[in-house]
């Protein structure tokens, strides 16, 4: 008999210390390919710490993250190779159009200008294009950001609240880029304090892991 694959993600006890406090211990989960896991809790739950962690950008104290089987701390460079984070901040150059800063930060991934411009009409910017992003709506700032997700492609998308300052037609191309890439084997690790209707979605309340009191 064959033996089965392992999880694509995996998180065995993780525990996160923020400013000298522990926010949470005992984490698990494990997701497969086309996995999406819903990140809920109150603020201070460690909601974002344990998306940065999930990115290699900040250490656990404790517990392990593994991408099949082996864990990401084994070769960081080809874990950030494979993830797209989308965090609270834009992250765009205010003097720099909305396609050059696109077209900027699809290249640095490997990607091409024709993908750009794909993520860019897809996510209805494209009569903001030409627009240097200091003219842009909040709302506008947050769909540049999110086109990065499809100008090139990353196994792992981790999303912080993605859906905040969306309106509700946003919002859908958003769901459905989220289930394309899910139909194409990736997963989606997406903290989110609004209701996320997405397929077969596991959902884990930080909450349940928060550590009362000092620690």
């Amino acid at each position: 008999m064959s033996r089965p694959s392992p999880k694509l993600l995996s998180c065995q006890e993780l525990a996160c210390r923020r400013g000298g406090r522990l926010v949470f211990k005992g984490l698990d989960f494990a997701l497969e390919a086309g996995g999406a896991l819903l990140l809920t809790g109150p603020n201070g739950s460690g909601k974002t710490s344990l998306l940065r962690m999930l990115a290699g950008l900040s250490p656990p104290v404790d517990g392990r993250i593994l991408w099949r089987g082996a864990a990401i701390s084994r070769d960081f460079a080809a874990h950030h190779a494979r993830i797209q984070f989308i965090g609270h901040q834009d992250a765009s150059k205010p003097n720099l159009t909305a396609r050059e800063n696109l077209v900027f930060w699809t290249a640095m991934r490997g990607g091409s200008k024709s993908g750009a411009d794909a993520a860019i009409e897809t996510f209805r910017l494209d009569k903001r294009a030409d627009w240097p992003c200091r003219y842009l709506s909040s709302g506008e700032k947050r769909r540049l950001a999110l086109a990065r997700l499809l100008s090139s492609p990353a196994e792992l998308w981790l999303l912080d609240e993605p859906a905040t300052g969306l309106d509700a037609r946003a919002r859908s191309v958003l769901l459905a880029a989220i289930e394309a890439h899910r139909r194409q084997g990736g997963c989606v690790v997406a903290s989110t304090h609004v209701p996320l209707r997405l397929n077969r979605a596991k959902n884990l309340s930080l909450a349940e892991f928060m550590v009362r009191g000092p620690a």
